[in-house]
């Protein structure tokens, strides 16, 4: 499976929350965005279910906007069992 892009996370982000897609940008902290720690561990489990991976709750603090969640999930697509570097 290739990487996410920045605007698919942008709207699994915008779906999840119900959040205007113009105001999800790569760099605007999900705070701003009204996504607590709470809000963090929710779109974990989104990412989770949608890409079929684990992201280890520790990394919800790495989160903090679209650019860093790309990172996380991109690092967990890698590290994905099965998947090898050549897929």
């Amino acid at each position: 499976m290739s990487e996410p892009s920045l605007a698919d996370i942008r709207k699994i982000v915008s779906d999840t929350f119900l959040l205007d897609p113009a105001l999800v940008q790569p760099d605007t902290p999900l705070e701003e965005l009204g996504i607590d720690s709470k809000g963090r561990i929710r779109l974990l489990a989104t990412l989770e279910v949608f890409y079929e991976v684990t992201i280890d709750l520790d990394e919800r603090d790495r989160l903090t906007d679209i650019a860093a969640v790309a990172q996380v999930l991109a690092e967990a697509l890698r590290h994905k069992p099965g998947e090898t570097a050549a897929s």
